[in-house]
């Protein structure tokens, strides 16, 4: 019987062997056969016109004190197989890669010459051990439109604080693509009030970081997610420590810059990136760009790495006079120029950006209490309002958001000063996978009666699922209502549409 594509995907993969199809096997190794190394699944990402990223680890005991994933030292050669078919009887590509202990024997297979538009199938194989089947596609070529694109973006995953049932649902979307904006992983030692029990110490060393990925890896439901669709990812704070901003850590610490290299060597071993995104000399290059044909453009951003220090206060929320300073910057002026540059030379239909933190304005006025988040756009209010007027050039500008552990919904205006501004773009941000903890249903009529650009809020765990068409997007806020036990089943809590030249939201 020909299998399912969630059979194959998610449980069915093993019935069918590499030889089966035709791939030789490598010559047998002198070295002892290893048990089953796919302990953390397999991984796709960085989507392109005519390839994608493999990835995967191998790990035999994925929380082995010193990070190795109870690995041998030794190189193992690891196969891999990328099919048009779920039965893999149209092989289009293969090879050898090798994993190394320095690289925490993780996998990077960078794919080209591929079909555009097209959906695909890959696999690995070990010593006779072959991993699960997931799903990859390629974007449209250059100047199609295409199809639809089906796109679910995530934040905020803290493995104690919950389970992960929404990358389950998420992954039973079967979306096209997903973005992930950041705390992929939490750097914090277990808590009392951990639903989860999480493995190690406060990650500081580079054995922490790789056995705190290899303890989330080892989740079934996000194994899911990234077996379902290629990924985009950037990292906000948590994958290094709280509140972190380009060389200064939340608190003093003369091995900031070790540490920051470490978290930033593991993100890349456990995450499907491409070369040009390996850590060098203590610096990642995480903005860049994936281009799904004509539809849209996704500009990644990194506002962690290049952003100006908390200059004023630990990044609570307050109000003060150097949010105001113009030499303030989140993106630094080399990432915000190549920003400034990809948006005007832009001939998408819809041109998004990937962040992390708060972009419209949200002023916490309650009471007498007034105040803007510092360690959101609001902090940095020149770049805002010049990231925001190069929005108002493209066609159709959106920014997705994370970080904040709620659904929001709102407009982007040129510019906050003048009620009457127009508007240029729309935010949807994501609440968290997890953060946080269950949430509940109150409202937060203060804060959006004080900003009637922001439209939705809403205080449970989730993700969001948008569709890019031509003449349309639309967002479905996706929400479980509990996540301190697994199970819970997901509802669309609320969907909005923005037409195709209007930066408005429609509820429906």
């Amino acid at each position: 019987m020909f299998p399912t594509r969630r059979s194959v995907l998610f449980g069915g993969a093993a019935a069918v062997g590499l030889s089966a199809v035709g791939l030789s096997a490598l010559q047998a190794s002198a070295s002892p056969r290893l048990g089953y190394p796919f302990t953390l699944g397999v991984a796709s990402g960085e989507p392109s016109a005519d390839g994608a990223v493999l990835w995967t680890r191998l790990a035999l005991d994925p929380l082995a004190p010193d990070g190795h994933g109870g690995m041998p030292n030794r190189v193992v050669p690891v196969q891999w197989q990328v099919a048009a078919d779920e039965r893999f009887t149209r092989v289009v590509r293969a090879g050898v890669e090798f994993a190394r202990p320095e690289q925490a024997h993780s996998v990077h297979v960078e794919l080209a010459g591929l079909r555009p538009g097209a959906e695909f199938f890959y696999r690995f194989r070990v010593d006779g051990h072959l991993s699960p089947t997931g799903r990859t596609r390629t974007a449209p070529a250059g100047g199609a439109l295409g199809q639809a694109l089906t796109m679910c973006f995530a934040s905020c995953s803290h493995y104690g604080e919950g389970y992960f049932t929404a990358y389950k649902h998420l992954a039973a979307d079967e979306p096209d693509l997903v973005l992930h904006l950041g705390d992929y992983q939490y750097e914090y030692a277990a808590k009392a009030a951990d639903v989860r029990q999480v493995a190690g110490p406060e990650t500081r060393t580079l054995a922490d970081y790789r056995l705190r990925h290899a303890q989330y890896k080892s989740d079934p439901d996000l194994q899911q997610a990234h077996q379902v669709a290629p990924w985009l990812v950037v990292f906000d704070d948590h994958e290094i420590e709280n509140n972190w901003a380009a060389d200064v850590p939340e608190a003093p610490d003369p091995q900031f810059a070790a540490r920051r290299a470490a978290a930033f060597q593991a993100y890349y071993e456990n995450m499907p990136l491409r070369r040009t995104s390996r850590p060098r000399e203590g610096r990642m290059q995480l903005f860049r760009r994936a281009r799904w044909g004509s539809l849209a453009t996704f500009h990644m951003l990194d506002t962690r790495q290049y952003r100006d220090d908390q200059a004023c206060g630990d990044g609570t929320k307050i109000d003060c006079a150097e949010r105001l300073d113009p030499t303030r910057s989140i993106t630094g002026a080399d990432q915000q120029r190549w920003l400034l540059e990809g948006l005007r030379s832009s001939r998408a239909r819809w041109d998004v950006l990937g962040q992390q933190v708060f972009f419209a304005q949200r002023d916490n006025t309650i009471g007498e209490k007034q105040g803007f988040s510092m360690d959101a756009w609001d902090g940095y209010k020149a770049s805002r309002d010049t990231v925001a007027a190069a929005l108002g050039g493209v066609r159709n500008g959106v920014v997705l958001t994370g970080d904040v552990h709620r659904h929001w919904a709102g407009e982007v205006k040129e510019s906050y000063d003048r009620p009457d501004s127009a508007g240029v773009a729309t935010e949807l941000v994501t609440t968290s996978i997890t953060s946080t903890g269950d949430g509940d249903e109150s409202a937060n009529a203060a804060v959006l009666a004080e900003n009637p650009h922001l439209k939705y809020y809403k205080n449970r765990r989730g993700y969001v699922r948008t569709k890019f068409t031509g003449s349309e997007l639309r967002a479905d806020f996706r929400t479980v209502d509990y996540v301190r036990t697994p199970g819970a089943p997901v509802r669309t809590d609320a969907t909005f549409v923005v037409e195709d030249r209007v930066p408005l939201l429609n509820r429906v």
